[in-house]
């Protein structure tokens, strides 16, 4: 916390001072009623008393001193705080495995289905993107508030092959930074995809890492479905993302028991690795939403709906020292009054 007026917390000395005065005014309380004839007397005049009760009121009067004077000084602080105009990256696997057919109609298309109902009920303020990834990764969309054209980017994803989730990662911090992904040799685009002319860009020096506790005011929301086979590993690549306090909400299509699909004539087993997508979200302080159905992914897509983007911005808190104090006052202005008819 810091103080744009710290000269002000001067002022604080003056608690000690009221502490020793009423101190003071209490021991003179006691020799006063001492100057009574006798015993009787003196526990007449005292009658039972309040007690440690009597103490209460200043006690909380004095707290709201303090607490005003530090308004005076007019503290701020870093906090988090929710963004108007964040950024949202939707980031898919379109790898072959996303053909299974356990969801309905198969994988990649419940997903857009899903994502498509993301995007009509986010805050129109909020820029969204679309990446995709297989052996390679693409921006497909780059992040805009206009909702058809994010909505006709999700509409054309078809699956390829391959699973690089390493590689989605750093195409959704490009769109989100709009710099290059940091690849020291970038693969060649998959030839004859829909990503062919989106080939990467040389990669850019690393930006300042935030401190840990700081977000950047946007997220990622990856989904996959199975293990990545494609460098770089995810787990060399996440700490980027921890350094742009990027956070990475991920989904789990499937289970990690795997499904059975038909690749080039014979038949692959695909299994999903949570592990990753779990390490993935610890590690940017977002969360693993797992979907085996169709209605899971509509749920997961719903719940994030109602997440916030955040940002980290210096904020005045003068206004809420000012009230703490305020009600501090009032309380033991109140008790006061009802405990002993008058002010502390």
């Amino acid at each position: 916390m810091e103080f744009q007026w710290v000269q002000m917390l001067w002022l604080l000395l003056l608690v000690p001072a009221l502490i020793a005065a009423y101190i003071i005014a209490q021991r003179r309380r006691q020799k006063y009623a001492l100057r009574y004839a006798s015993l009787s007397l003196v526990k007449e005049a005292l009658g039972r008393g309040p007690g440690f009760r009597r103490h209460i009121p200043p006690i909380i009067f004095l707290l709201g001193l303090t607490v005003m004077i530090v308004a005076l000084a007019r503290p701020s602080a870093v906090m988090l705080l929710p963004s108007q105009q964040g950024t949202v990256i939707l980031t898919f696997d379109v790898s072959g495995s996303m053909r299974a057919e356990d969801m309905k109609p198969n994988r990649l298309e419940a997903a857009k289905v899903a994502a498509r109902a993301f995007v009509e009920k986010h805050p129109t303020n909020v820029r969204i993107g679309v990446v995709a990834f297989s052996d390679n990764a693409a921006v497909v969309q780059a992040p805009t508030t206009d909702r058809e054209a994010i909505l006709g980017a999700i509409n054309r994803l078809q699956p390829q092959r391959g699973t690089a989730i390493g590689r989605g990662i750093l195409t959704s911090l490009d769109a989100l930074s709009e710099t290059p992904p940091q690849l020291a040799a970038p693969a060649p685009p998959f030839p004859g995809s829909r990503f062919e002319a989106l080939s990467l860009p040389t990669p850019t020096p690393s930006p300042t890492p935030l401190p840990r506790g700081e977000y950047a005011p946007a997220i990622v929301i990856l989904l996959s479905d199975g293990e990545s086979n494609v460098g770089p590993r995810p787990q060399e690549i996440v700490q980027q993302a921890e350094d742009r306090g990027v956070r990475v909400f991920t989904v789990g299509v499937g289970s990690p028991a795997g499904v059975v699909i038909n690749a080039g004539g014979r038949n692959v087993r695909v299994r999903l690795d949570e592990a990753t997508l779990k390490m993935i979200a610890e590690r940017t302080d977002g969360r693993y939403f797992s979907a085996g159905t169709e209605e899971d992914l509509k749920s997961v897509y719903e719940n994030l709906s109602t997440r916030l983007v955040f940002k980290t911005e210096r904020t005045e808190l003068t206004a809420a020292f000012t009230g703490a104090a305020i009600v501090l006052l009032l309380i033991a202005g109140t008790l006061s009054l009802l405990w002993f008819n008058r002010l502390p």
